[in-house]
């Protein structure tokens, strides 16, 4: 992982929180629904964790979210 990107990932889990809170959904029941286990979800989504999340598990969460994929890559600088 390069730090440079840490910002970008930081923001990528932050919206995963938000869109599954939206939905009002659990981190494991999304989590089963992606098809990754609820620690992995965890990781994205804590704040202080520089975890990269690869396009395809980003696509599962976003179609499970109903949500489009373009949606998580709206950065604020």
């Amino acid at each position: 992982m390069q730090k440079q990107y840490t910002g970008y990932y930081r923001q990528i889990g932050a919206k995963i929180k938000y869109y599954r809170e939206r939905k009002g959904i659990s981190q494991l029941k999304l989590a089963e629904l992606a098809g990754i286990s609820r620690t992995h979800m965890s990781n994205l989504e804590a704040p202080h964790m520089d975890k990269a999340v690869s396009l395809e598990t980003l696509m599962n969460i976003a179609d499970v979210l109903e949500v489009p994929l373009r949606d998580f890559f709206d950065f604020e600088q």
